[in-house]
């Protein structure tokens, strides 16, 4: 038996094991041995089939069947310890001709490379401290979501919502055939492509409208049916005790416990948002080659998060390749990352989680699936492998807790943010 180690990348080899019939051979024996003990023919006693017999015509099948067993034990015994694949290793050829093995791997080593200096590393960071303005609009938002609306006659304003009869026109024509009536919220920006064309029109009145942009637009005649205005509900206590679920007593706790809220929704989104830029920021700065099975790994497990979105199945007409093709910049990010990682958490080799980090964690996820604690860690004690993944994840943020003492930090507001965004996704 020979193993043959052939470098297609710094990062991805070709492992070629090469065997005889007589490295084999006693595996063969063993096997028909075995078989012959199970085998029954008419005219021969049980077990007393003569092996050239079952050589004849069970042979191909039990050789075989010896052969992917003795290869993959060589794999696990002789390569795994040898060269530590990373990634799911490909099986690329299995060939068992003229008494001769051959059997072909494709997997992935480890990058070698070493951490730049992260003082070099700079990131914007979301810094946004909430309003009381901004409170105002959310509570005014949610005094309109549970306000009602009345039918009125009168002009239609951006206060109003409007039920029409929508025509597709062809050529000039109305395609009174698919007619469909639609309600159009003008409170709602959804609705900003009606607005103008709506506004100061009444019960009765037809206008038309073009909706789309560039070369996809689609033009209808609506017909106006109804208009109606909303009455926002009446900011009290008693909403305050109701909207809280009695966390809050009255109106003036209610802005209180609303601004605690957003404030947490801006920080969680600072947090996330910083994550992200930070291994933007860190992948663009290493420069290493990933194993091509392990970025076919990343790929995969896309697609699983895609079933697992789907109820367990890929939507209807989903193409598989296509999609993976589309994530491959993704997919490669995420690998480099994956590397980073390992090797910033080698550098802070303090890094310790504490039962009280996965309490923690286990109370944030019990109360996202309403249920208790105790019940969230019987679920993970019975099953390690989301244990394991969980403790990964406390160790990848403080990970990101050393970054911030690591790398160069510019804050930002929310403006400044939103603009170097729109900056990039239109670069």
């Amino acid at each position: 038996m020979e193993i043959t180690v052939n470098d297609i990348t710094s990062v991805d080899k070709e492992i070629v094991i090469s065997a005889q019939r007589e490295d084999l051979e006693p595996k063969f024996k063993e096997a028909y041995k075995k078989y012959r003990g199970q085998i029954n023919m008419p005219g021969f006693r049980p077990g007393k089939v003569p092996l050239k017999i079952i050589q004849k015509r069970f042979g191909d099948e039990i050789e075989r069947e010896e052969i992917n067993q003795y290869v993959q034990e060589i794999f696990e015994e002789e390569v795994v310890p040898e060269h530590e694949p990373v990634g799911e290793t490909e099986m690329l050829d299995l060939i068992w001709e003229n008494d001769e093995l051959e059997a072909k791997f494709k997997i992935g080593a480890r990058p070698d490379f070493e951490l730049v200096d992260l003082s070099e590393a700079k990131v914007d960071r979301l810094i946004h401290d909430v309003t009381d303005d901004e409170v105002e609009e959310e509570i005014d938002r949610q005094l309109k979501q549970q306000g009602n609306w009345e039918e009125v006659e009168e002009e239609i304003t951006e206060n109003h919502r409007v039920t029409v009869d929508a025509i597709p026109l062809e050529d000039g024509e109305p395609d009174e055939e698919n007619k469909a009536e639609e309600v159009i919220d003008l409170t709602k920006e959804e609705s900003d492509d009606f607005r103008d064309d709506l506004l100061g029109q009444e019960v009765g009145d037809e206008v038309e409208v073009e909706i789309g942009h560039g070369d996809h637009t689609h033009d209808f005649k609506l017909i106006i049916k109804k208009v109606e205005k909303l009455h926002k509900a009446e900011f009290t206590d008693a909403f305050a005790k109701e909207q809280s679920d009695e966390e809050a007593k009255n109106t003036d706790e209610y802005r209180s416990l609303v601004k605690s809220r957003i404030q947490n929704y801006y920080d969680q989104s600072a947090d996330d948002l910083f994550k992200n830029d930070v291994i933007d920021e860190l992948v663009d700065k290493h420069d290493f080659e990933v194993p091509e099975v392990f970025v076919s790994q990343v790929k995969n497990q896309y697609i699983e998060r895609v079933k697992q979105q789907s109820n367990g199945e890929l939507p209807p007409g989903f193409d598989v390749e296509e999609y993976k093709e589309n994530m491959t910049d993704r997919a490669l990010r995420d690998a480099k990352w994956f590397f980073l990682n390992e090797k910033l958490q080698e550098k802070f080799d303090d890094i310790e989680i504490k039962p009280e980090d996965i309490d923690e964690h286990l109370q944030m996820q019990a109360a996202q699936y309403g249920v208790t604690v105790d019940q969230m860690r019987n679920l993970f004690a019975q099953n390690p492998q989301q244990l394991e993944s969980l403790r990964n994840s406390i160790r990848e943020n403080k990970v990101f807790d050393k970054l911030k003492e690591e790398v160069e930090i510019n804050e930002i507001d929310k403006e400044t943010y939103q603009e170097r965004h729109d900056e990039e996704v239109k670069a």
